[in-house]
């Protein structure tokens, strides 16, 4: 029981969201058997350069599997009207965004930082699938954030001047986004989501994917439901 989980995920990548979004769903369980969550934003091209990987639809064959892929793992997590962006390759130089996020991360509550972060998942991957990086687009979604994305009746995160000293900040955390890209690729990383995982007896594994928390739950030793086959139901 306890530990710690750490999960570097990129706006870009879209198993990040899926993660973002199964964590954010068990966040309470996992705080009641002990389990902290910290998520830092990394860049994922950098990930990719460092570690001499490539996107996995530069492969013909990946990406055709991807489309199934992806559309299963979102209906997992519950999003819904979830779609890549056309030009993901020019949209996805997520730098900008990514450096707002750690400003947010360094001078806000947890939850003020995990909601904005929210809010850029969904700007980014559902229609019209808003490019992040124009300073206009970023500082629009960052004023219409809320304490809970998608409701209307939710409180704004931010007032304009907040706003405004966040877009101002980004540039104060360029070598903080370098140290937390570099550091996922010190544990291992090739990819995103990447998860660096402390159990209570202060163990550490690595983990990968959007797919792996039954094996993370079994590493933390916290009680949860694996996957097993059933027998049919006798008529």
């Amino acid at each position: 029981m306890g530990g710690k989980i750490e999960c570097f995920l990129d706006i870009s990548s879209y198993f990040s969201y899926v993660a973002f979004a199964d964590l954010a769903q068990n966040r309470d369980k996992l705080a009641a058997n002990g389990v902290d969550i910290e998520i830092h934003p990394v860049f994922l091209g950098g990930i990719n350069n460092l570690s001499g990987n490539n996107p996995p639809w530069t492969n013909k064959a990946k990406a055709n599997y991807l489309q199934h892929d992806s559309r299963r793992a979102a209906h997992r997590v519950g999003l819904v009207n979830v779609r890549s962006p056309p030009d993901l390759m020019a949209v996805g130089l997520t730098i900008s965004p990514l450096r707002a996020l750690h400003y947010i991360k360094a001078n806000y509550p947890r939850d003020t930082f995990l909601a904005a972060m929210e809010a850029c998942f969904i700007a980014f991957w559902t229609p019209p699938n808003v490019n992040l990086i124009p300073e206009e687009n970023l500082r629009a979604v960052l004023q219409g954030a809320t304490e809970k994305p998608g409701k209307s009746d939710s409180r704004k995160l931010f007032t304009e001047d907040e706003v405004e000293r966040i877009m101002q900040s980004r540039g104060s955390m360029k070598d903080v986004l370098l140290a937390t890209t570099k550091r996922a690729v010190d544990l291992g990383a090739f990819g995103a989501p990447w998860f660096w995982v402390t159990n209570g007896k202060g163990e550490q594994e690595p983990f990968f994917g959007s797919d792996r928390f039954n094996h993370i739950y079994k590493f933390l030793d916290v009680p949860f439901q694996d996957i097993a086959l059933l027998t049919p139901a006798k008529l």
